[in-house]
């Protein structure tokens, strides 16, 4: 296998990551007696996964970060994510840890699944166009 190969693989495993915590929030916010905060977390944790997924397959160095944002303006232009990330951005620490901040509501993680499966199908899409 060449480097080439390996990348693209690489940024494939990225992407199944992201696909399997997307299909976990979905699981749960289907299940109402589940905590809203799980489905935040997960849906935090998918969009950062199909982010860095597209960081790889372009040969970008990410540094070990939540900041969703912050991963996104790490793309190039190129890529059609331009969405405000900063609420999803937050359940990566409250939706895990209890704090100065109120739990996750049932509206949060309908929201949170929502703006998790917009990244992850415009990144899907950008790997498909690409033929992978």
């Amino acid at each position: 296998m060449n480097d080439a190969e390996f990348i693209v693989q690489e940024a494939q495993r990225w992407l199944r990551f992201a696909a399997e915590d997307l299909d976990a929030a979905r699981r749960l916010l289907a299940d109402r007696s589940s905590a809203p905060r799980h489905v935040c977390w997960h849906s935090q944790q998918a969009a950062e996964r199909a982010l860095k997924a597209a960081l790889v397959l372009e040969g970008i160095d990410f540094p070990f970060t939540h900041d969703l944002n912050a991963l996104r303006n790490l793309l190039p232009d190129s890529w059609p994510v331009r969405e405000d990330l900063a609420e999803l951005t937050g359940w990566a620490v409250q939706a895990r840890y209890p704090g100065q901040w109120p739990e996750p509501s049932a509206a949060d993680a309908v929201r949170a699944e929502s703006e998790a499966r917009a990244v992850h199908n415009v990144i899907e899409a950008e790997f498909r166009s690409r033929g992978l």
